[in-house]
């Protein structure tokens, strides 16, 4: 009986491989589609998906990957959770509202797949992404989805080589001596005489359709894609996130822009420089509060060869006695601009010949969506409205006024000398081989 059952197996393998081959040398066009779930109730790190990792929600940095890889016919979010969704629109996904009986505790992601296959009969393949791996690159999806569209693999999911040496658990109770799993103690190899293991590191997973609905997201013609240890991080439990900062901060993908080429940054004075407050005298004279942390990341932008104009709104102006004041103080031109900021700024950079690539933009509410969508990077402080925050690409954990310029400063000066380091290791390898 088991052997007749493996080869009925067996037999429709075969059948689903004939099937991949046929279209793959057919040429047909398949929907490829990118999914990340993302339930509300997540009970290591509540909303987890949506917390901000490094300025970005999480999902933020899965999704940027996947939009940005151009790979994908559509790109999904599953979730059962409305904040979930504000963000997921916000960063360029459509959204799968998962039905109640795959958003339970004991749901698999299994399930939430098959549920989104059956609603979307047009998807042929489908690429199920973690949004807790952070440090996803467009490479590692366009390489990986080359397996199935040109190699005609059915299920392609990543993998991370690691050196750990393996023991068998003692159960309590259980016998007392444990035993090695992957070596041999009496003959311990070194780490450089040792290829190690290769396993899941969780990342992604392409499947065929035909797999999801047999129930397997594995199976058929399968093969791994290997990822770099740098690019394997997971995040689970609270204790990882800080470490996952660090990580994402040096080997994360901030987007098709490059950010050594910023040249001007444009700064809102009000809610950015300042916390919001004019104070008013007695005898009728404003004034503002502005932090000596903020002042010097703007001197640190202006020493790094990149402009900084602070602008004020005309629904929020900055008197012409503020506006000298603050060009003394931060050595920047202050410009008055009128309600629509935005062509006020295209005409700004126009004059100067810069394209919004070359722009960094810090603004603080609904009127300033725009250019932080638009901006080669942009910003808002901790306290910006939900509105702003959606459109920012980075997200300061200080408050306005309190250190949030400076922390956009050292955000973009850091990103700068990671892509000129990226750029000369780039160089020393052409010129190498």
């Amino acid at each position: 009986m088991a052997a007749a059952k493996k080869r009925t197996r067996s037999g429709i393998e075969d059948v689903r491989d004939r099937k991949a081959k046929v279209i793959k040398d057919s040429g047909e066009k398949r929907h490829i589609a990118a999914l990340i779930l993302a339930r509300g109730g997540s009970k290591g790190i509540p909303l987890k998906n949506i917390k901000m990792l490094a300025g970005v929600p999480l999902i933020g940095w899965v999704l940027r990957a996947a939009v940005d890889s151009k790979q994908f016919d559509s790109v999904w979010v599953s979730t059962d959770h409305d904040d979930i969704e504000k963000v997921a629109k916000a960063w360029g996904a459509q959204v799968h509202r998962r039905s109640p009986e795959v958003s339970k505790d004991s749901s698999s992601s299994l399930d939430t797949i098959q549920e989104f296959v059956r609603l979307n009969p047009e998807v042929d393949v489908i690429c199920h992404i973690q949004a807790t791996s952070p440090c996803l690159h467009p490479f590692h999806l366009k390489e990986a989805l080359e397996m199935i569209t040109k190699q005609g693999f059915t299920s392609v999911f990543s993998v991370v080589r690691r050196h750990h040496f393996r023991w068998q658990e003692v159960k309590k109770g259980g016998r007392v001596a444990t035993q090695p799993l992957n070596l041999d103690p009496s003959n311990r190899p070194r780490r450089q005489d040792w290829d190690g293991e290769l396993c899941e590191n969780g990342s992604f997973y392409f499947s065929t359709r035909a797999l999801i609905e047999e129930g397997v997201l594995q199976g058929g013609k399968w093969a791994y894609y290997e990822m770099l240890p740098e690019y394997s991080v997971d995040i689970d439990v609270d204790i990882d996130w800080p470490v996952a900062e660090q990580r994402v901060l040096r080997f994360g993908y901030f987007g098709l822009d490059k950010p050594e080429v910023v040249r001007l940054l444009l700064c809102k004075v009000s809610g950015c420089l300042t916390d919001g407050r004019v104070l008013i005298s007695v005898s009728g004279e404003e004034m503002v509060s502005v932090n000596t942390r903020d002042t010097m990341g703007i001197r640190m932008m202006q020493r790094e060869g990149v402009e900084v104009i602070l602008i004020s709104s005309g629904e929020d102006p900055v008197t012409k006695a503020l506006a000298d004041k603050l060009s003394q103080r931060t050595g920047c031109e202050v410009r008055q601009l009128s309600k629509d900021i935005q062509s006020e700024v295209k005409a700004m950079m126009d004059d100067k010949d810069l394209d919004w690539k070359e722009v960094a933009y810090m603004g603080n509410d609904a009127p300033d969506v725009d250019c932080l969508n638009l901006a080669g990077l942009s910003a808002v402080p901790r306290d910006a409205p939900v509105v702003a925050i959606n459109a920012a690409k980075y997200s300061c954990h200080s408050a306005a006024g309190l250190g949030a310029v400076r922390e956009f400063s050292e955000h973009i000066l850091l990103l700068k000398k990671k892509a000129k380091f990226q750029m000369e290791q780039d160089r020393i390898h052409r010129n190498t081989f």
